[in-house]
């Protein structure tokens, strides 16, 4: 009798690290919280089609997280997607960085790449970003393909 109750207590246990790992795995890579222990600023930057960007994806410089989107809204005067980034305060970027949006890895999570320019003067917070290159819509380029393609053989 005492057994069992020890084998049910030590299989427990293993149960409750191993919920405690998956919670600890879930956040890490959610990047819950990525940003909210670090002092930071805001930047905008309008773009014609963000594609399947999302709130919270990265913010990348030469290939290292700088930051996070923090908000995206819909300029209703341009009609344009205006994207909102929570850079990291140690970051300081020229006045003439451009942003695009890409795609990494298999699954196509999109993110922000920043181009440093050649400005002396540094964004500010609330500054926009003016120079913006849209994210490539892979249906859209298909279609232009396959259009190009029908015209083409009449």
């Amino acid at each position: 009798m005492l057994g069992k109750a020890r084998l049910e207590l030590a299989v427990g246990f293993f149960v409750v690290i191993g919920i405690a790992a998956l919670l600890f795995l879930a956040v890490n890579v959610s990047s819950f919280g990525g940003l909210s222990d670090q002092a930071g600023y805001e930047i905008d930057a309008s773009f014609e089609n963000i594609g399947g960007l999302k709130v919270r994806a990265p913010v990348m410089m030469a290939g290292v997280t700088i930051g996070e989107v923090s908000q995206i809204s819909l300029d209703t005067e341009t009609f344009e997607a205006k994207v909102t980034f929570m850079l990291k305060g140690k970051y300081q970027l020229p006045a003439d960085t451009s942003a695009a949006i890409f795609t990494s890895g298999l699954l196509g999570e999109q993110y922000v790449a920043l181009e440093p320019g050649g400005d002396d003067a540094m964004l500010k917070a609330g500054d926009e970003i003016k120079l913006s290159q849209s994210a490539m819509v892979l249906e859209q380029v298909l279609g232009q393909f396959l259009f190009s393609k029908a015209a083409g053989d009449e």
